[in-house]
């Protein structure tokens, strides 16, 4: 499941990561997407682009690019 196939206020966790590039998925740890870490969705915009994630209590926001990246389950 992809990010932006959730909606407003569900919780999820990181499963994963759909590119091969290690310095995209160094970047994507060093904001503290890593793997087994639960999030919600805060905020949406309606294109979809920016989406506003509250992991490790703090507020995140990803552009749609770093959304597609991510793999995700449902909590």
């Amino acid at each position: 499941m992809k990010l932006k196939e959730l909606e407003v206020g569900d919780r999820a966790k990181i499963i994963g990561y759909s590119t091969k590039d290690r310095d995209y998925r160094h970047k994507l740890l060093r904001m503290g997407l890593i793997k087994r870490a639960e999030f919600q969705i805060i905020r949406k915009a309606p294109l979809g682009d920016p989406i506003e994630i509250k992991i490790s209590g703090f507020n995140l926001t990803l552009r749609k690019m770093e959304a597609n990246i991510l793999e995700v389950e449902k909590v």
